[in-house]
């Protein structure tokens, strides 16, 4: 039996928020269902990508998968390990690349990947050749290299966050909205990229999104969250297929998410 690269079972988290009833009263906590009870297995080498407005619990999953959340319930095996009692050997098989990735700012982005390198044991002669290869690829020019991240754009960031995230080869690639932020061009080097981290390193790619092309266009299989269930899970097509035609023209990615949901995605954006 093949065990899966990723494996969710019967997993919730919730989250304690403040509600305030009202000016003179004291501050109330209630509980936020971020997950419940999601079931997931996503196979080895596979791309699977995650759509859901903001607040779906896209971010949380990815979270929860890389330890830095524990479940309430429910496991998470990577590989066959548990992210909860083998954390470390977990930690050795992933990287994670996030919107809102952390880097020492007033660091290059030379320095910053250097430090990522070391934390997982590659050779740093090694590690400074790939570095410039990755960024390079990513549009990054070369005389940015080694100037400070905090006087990089937004968008510059995180292609050196992309870069990180490749560096090491993980065996399970993380993406949390790995595209936010860049041009069409870069958008299109970072998705090249992560078919050829499969391709090359037998890697596992889970991606999160709000861009519905980038997942029709990389994914093997789509799963569509929503108040944090999973409310369908197919590939791109067999999602397709739920939604009838509209006016004769194929149904899109959109089309299946404002079906099944109820409005569309910037829609759920602006409430939150």
């Amino acid at each position: 039996m093949t065990i899966p690269a990723l494996e969710l079972k019967e997993v919730r988290k919730t989250f304690l928020k403040k509600k305030q009833k009202g000016r003179l009263s004291r501050a109330k906590r209630e509980e936020v269902v971020a997950l419940e009870k999601v079931n997931l297995a996503v196979q080895r080498r596979e791309i699977f990508g995650v759509l859901g407005p903001n607040g779906s619990g896209k971010s949380t999953l990815i979270r929860l998968v890389s330890t830095l959340l524990l479940p309430d319930s429910g496991t998470i095996e990577v590989f066959g390990h548990d992210v909860e009692k083998e954390e470390f050997v977990v930690k050795r098989l992933i990287n994670r690349v996030s919107v809102d990735a952390a880097f020492f700012k007033k660091f290059s982005p030379m320095e910053n990947l250097t430090y990522a390198a070391r934390l997982y044991g590659m050779p740093i002669r090694e590690a400074r050749e790939k570095m410039r290869q990755i960024m390079l690829r990513l549009g990054l020019k070369e005389s940015t290299f080694t100037q400070p991240m905090e006087n990089m754009s937004r968008g510059m960031q995180q292609k050196v966050a992309v870069a990180r995230g490749f560096l090491t080869s993980p065996t399970l690639l993380l993406l949390d909205e790995p595209t936010t932020g860049l041009d069409p061009q870069s958008k299109r080097d970072v998705q090249a990229f992560v078919r050829e981290i499969r391709e090359d390193h037998d890697a596992t790619v889970l991606l999160t999104t709000h861009d519905m092309e980038e997942a029709n266009r990389l994914c093997d299989r789509i799963a569509i969250i929503d108040e944090g269930k999973i409310i369908a899970l197919d590939t791109a097509g067999g999602l397709k297929n739920l939604v009838s035609k509209r006016n004769g023209q194929e149904p899109t990615l959109e089309d299946v998410f404002i079906e099944l949901t109820g409005t569309r995605m910037e829609e759920k954006e602006r409430d939150e």
